[in-house]
């Protein structure tokens, strides 16, 4: 078992503004799924990109849209996305404070990105 505050991982920065946390990965015994806390500043988004896995997010805090291929759409606080394999997208940060979410993505795709 692993219990953490995903403070205690040290982030990696793929994009301006934007803070990845890697805190549940196969290192850690899971065979299946990785999660990463994901924070990204007021006026930054994530990277526009797609790939072959979906993954699903869970806003912890913050406001925003998700911008995918049929138009951006807000989410705030308590917003679930599920985002299909191969769809194209981003979040950006809307509001004044970061915004915050969980990120769920399969294992085997950690390995292809090596």
């Amino acid at each position: 078992m692993k219990i953490c505050h995903y403070f205690d991982v040290k982030p990696t920065y793929e994009s301006p503004g934007v803070a990845k946390y890697d805190v549940i990965t196969a290192d850690d015994g899971a065979p299946n799924f990785c999660m990463r806390v994901f924070e990204v500043e007021a006026g930054s988004s994530t990277p526009s990109h797609s790939h072959p896995w979906e993954h699903e997010v869970f806003v912890i805090s913050g406001r925003g849209v998700v911008v995918g291929e049929e138009g951006g759409t807000e989410i705030a606080k308590g917003s679930v996305v599920f985002i299909a394999p191969d769809e194209n997208h981003c979040l950006v940060n809307k509001g004044h404070d970061p915004l915050r979410f969980v990120c769920l993505i399969p294992i085997i795709t950690l390995e292809s990105e090596s």
